[in-house]
């Protein structure tokens, strides 16, 4: 497989053809070879139109829900950016091209580990991977401009929200009844605003991020 190509038509048809015109994002989806961040065994699906489950609690989502999502929260080119869970880095090396600095965190320490060889390999150096519990984000870093996640969630991350600056943004997957959609959460003082920005397709709930189970008589 000639994965350039592969990637070019990724672009073309999953990213394009669904209101994705920042330039930026496009160019950072073009260059970043996404096959690198899946097992050798799964790398001939890097392009398809589908959540690609990787690892335990951890799937790359469609190229359509990650563009949208990235374009929802508006990344600027000052922004320091909190990339909730960084899995194998793929989220974390398109942010890098878009933002000032990110801080990604990944409680798994074999995929953090390898997130930063990615990041060496790419030649990525504006973004530190860090060990820890994406739904304790890394206060200590923050306070941030911009915090994505880049899977689907079942509650408000309210630990991450209150790591936000003033006029800072959150973008996540919500889902909720089998529905899926792409959110963006804004701070404004002490109070946060939410907006629904797009349907998305993305399954997977990110561990740490469940709804709690109504109890039933």
């Amino acid at each position: 497989m000639d994965f350039t190509i592969a990637r070019r038509r990724m672009v073309e048809s999953q990213v394009r053809t669904n209101d994705v015109t920042d330039l930026r994002i496009q160019s950072a989806m073009e260059k970043t070879p996404r096959e690198i961040f899946l097992p050798v065994e799964m790398r001939g699906q890097a392009y398809v139109d589908r959540e690609l489950v990787y690892g335990p609690g951890r799937a790359l989502i469609t190229a359509r829900d990650f563009s949208k999502l990235v374009a929802a929260a508006d990344p600027a080119a000052k922004d320091l950016t909190l990339n909730a869970v960084c899995g194998s880095g793929y989220s974390t090396a398109i942010l890098a091209q878009l933002v000032e600095m990110v801080v990604a965190v990944e409680s798994d320490e074999t995929l953090a580990t390898e997130a930063q060889e990615h990041m060496t390999a790419l030649d990525v150096n504006n973004a530190a991977v860090i060990s820890g519990e994406a739904a304790k984000g890394a206060a200590g870093q923050g306070p941030y401009d911009l915090i994505l996640i880049d899977m689907a969630i079942e509650k408000r991350p309210d630990t991450l929200l209150d790591q936000l600056k003033d006029g800072g943004r959150l973008a996540a997957i919500f889902r909720e009844n089998g529905v899926s959609r792409g959110v963006v959460y804004r701070r404004t003082g002490g109070v946060f605003s939410s907006a629904v920005k797009f349907d998305a397709s993305a399954k997977m709930v990110l561990p740490g991020f469940e709804a709690e189970k109504a109890f039933v008589f």
